[in-house]
């Protein structure tokens, strides 16, 4: 009986324990749950990257990967680079100066830097410092973005030319800095497209230069369009440049590959440019390595000390080996740059008609593309498609989005949408098009245009 007792009456006293445990641990819960926000909070992106997305190259990577299509879309060659300057990377690997795999100089291995001052030397009729004028960055990336951190304070507008590299943008915004745009319009015509119907308003651009415009970007040849920026436009762009006294940052990465005989201007050439150009440049598209990410940015080095100051802090020195084999890659080039056996020349006119072999084939399949002058890209308007494509499987805001998922995973074919290079507001005008690369070897330039054809 008083076993039972015990029993009976101390049930409500556990009973009690289980419900203040229960509510211990959900303050408890609480309790971390607040701290799980106080501290997501705490360590939230800085506002100065607040509203910043993943890259459409990370969002289509990992499509490529899951859908293995043919990848049209990445603006790298899938062919071998020249065999002297895979050789020279080789060679450098057994080399027997052990100083080769060590540290080199913070702002550029010295012959590096010497061979481009002979470069551009000729090409501006100015000679270069060396160990002033030029600085060795991480790719043209991290020259565009130490140019822009390093000339760039808050609030300093800056005026960057739509559709864009994807990277000016939230450069700008690191930088404190205020984007202001202004997009190349698509001229109405008959007949075959040419970059350069891509056209800037010229009254559209003056308006925006003021007191607050630090610097306008610029690239040409232009990615995506193709566009060369003929000398007429240039000279527009350097006059509002010296009326207002604002820095030209020119991204020349595609600077040798150009078509149809079309020049190639430098915008740091023209009268009162070269104290206000900072000109960048890259190994990987000038030599077909893009994943040896060298680049260099030059200047006058009252421009060029600003980015050896960010680099010095940030990267502080690029790989001696690839700088090496870079600057051999260019001596060889050095001693043939007036001969058509030159790479510079070469390259582009092995791509011709790979360009147009690419033009026909997507006419053909009833897109409209626009003939580039310049890079290694090809847009083309494919709502001449809309009719025959249904594209409600697909969920993204903007149109080019859904229809090259839709061609990546029903058609096997990739291409990226250009709307990823326009600013928010003005992405509609990328919806139409789709960008294809034509540096790929002829047999998937021949698979592409058979996936279309089939297609059709």
């Amino acid at each position: 009986m008083l076993k039972t007792c015990r029993r009976v009456c101390t049930l409500p006293r556990f009973s009690g324990i289980r419900t203040l445990n229960a509510a211990i641990t959900q303050r408890h819960q609480h309790k971390a749950a607040n701290a799980t926000k106080d501290t997501m909070d705490k360590f939230d992106l800085p506002k100065r990257l607040q509203g910043s997305t993943p890259s459409v190259w990370n969002e289509y990577i990992a499509l490529a990967m899951q859908y293995k299509p043919l990848n049209l879309g990445q603006g790298f060659p899938d062919d071998a680079a020249p065999d002297y300057v895979t050789n020279a990377l080789a060679d450098i690997a057994k080399d027997p100066n052990p100083l080769l795999h060590q540290y080199t100089r913070g702002n550029g291995h010295v012959r590096l830097v010497q061979a481009l001052a002979k470069l551009y030397s000729g090409l501006i009729g100015r000679e270069l410092n060396p160990l002033n004028d030029i600085l060795i960055t991480a790719g043209a990336y991290e020259a565009l973005y130490s140019t822009i951190m390093g000339h760039v304070d808050n609030g300093d507008e800056v005026i960057i030319i739509e559709p864009f590299f994807d990277c000016y943008e939230p450069m700008v915004k690191m930088a404190n800095g205020v984007p202001r745009f202004i997009p190349l319009k698509l001229r109405e015509k008959e007949g075959p497209i040419s970059s350069a119907d891509w056209v800037l308003d010229e009254d559209e651009l003056a308006k925006l230069f003021n007191e607050k415009t630090k610097m306008i970007i610029l690239n040409t040849p232009h990615n995506p369009t193709g566009k060369v920026f003929h000398r007429k436009e240039l000279e527009v762009i350097a006059d509002l440049c010296r009326k207002w006294n604002v820095l030209c940052v020119s991204d020349e990465v595609y600077e040798w590959l150009v078509f149809d005989g079309v020049e190639h201007v430098r915008i740091n050439t023209l009268p009162g440019m070269w104290e206000r150009t900072i000109t960048i440049g890259s190994a990987g598209k000038t030599f077909s390595v893009t994943g040896w990410k060298t680049g260099w940015a030059y200047g006058p080095h009252e421009l060029i000390r600003n980015l050896q100051m960010v680099h010095q802090n940030s990267v502080y020195t690029c790989p001696t080996p690839l700088q090496e084999g870079v600057a051999r890659s260019f001596e060889l080039e050095l001693e043939r740059l007036d001969k058509p056996e030159c790479y510079f020349h070469s390259l582009p006119r092995e791509l011709q008609p790979k360009r147009d072999f690419m033009a026909k084939f997507l006419n053909e399949a009833g897109l409209r593309p626009t003939i580039p002058e310049g890079g290694y890209f090809m847009l083309a308007d494919w709502t001449p498609l809309a009719s025959k494509l249904n594209l409600d499987s697909e969920t993204d805001k903007y149109k080019d989005y859904k229809f090259t998922k839709w061609m990546t995973k029903n058609m096997g074919l990739q291409g990226i949408p250009p709307s990823a290079f326009y600013s928010e507001p003005n992405k509609h005008l990328g919806e139409d098009f789709v960008r294809y690369c034509f540096i790929k070897k002829q047999e998937n330039l021949n698979k592409a245009a058979e996936l279309l054809k089939s297609w059709k």
